[in-house]
């Protein structure tokens, strides 16, 4: 099974998503994430691809673990989300991602978001409100 991380990274009441520009969910929303590599914790993969995607330093917190299936892509994946302190500048991967925003609740909730986002924010924001 595939283990991937997700990052949940909050400013100002505002949850900072990219839109992929990378099969599969190409065009949609997501939480900044990927792939752990071999010999890598979840905290080190979400720190590097939060910092290969966005930019910025993420100091990881872990939230929560989900099953993520995608069957007409023969996807299955356990993720590790997390949230935590982040600094830097906000500077894309424009391979990876074709833009990145903050967003709040409301507008999440009109956004097409890859993979299952949509739960794991729910849940997040059922949370911390």
């Amino acid at each position: 099974m595939k283990k991937t991380v997700g990052a949940i990274i909050e400013k100002d009441g505002k949850v900072l998503l990219t839109k992929r520009n990378v099969e599969p969910f190409r065009g949609c929303w997501c939480l900044p994430g990927g792939h752990v590599e071999p010999g890598e914790t979840g905290e080190e993969a979400v720190v590097r691809e939060v910092r290969e995607e966005t930019g910025l330093y993420l100091e990881p917190v872990f939230f929560m673990k989900d099953l993520e299936e995608v069957p007409r892509m023969h996807w299955l994946a356990e993720v590790s989300f997390f949230t935590g302190h982040h600094y830097g500048q906000l500077d894309i991967d424009e391979k990876e991602v074709q833009e990145a925003g903050w967003f709040g609740k409301e507008e999440i909730s009109e956004l097409k978001l890859a993979f299952n986002h949509k739960k794991i924010l729910d849940r997040y924001f059922e949370k911390n409100g």
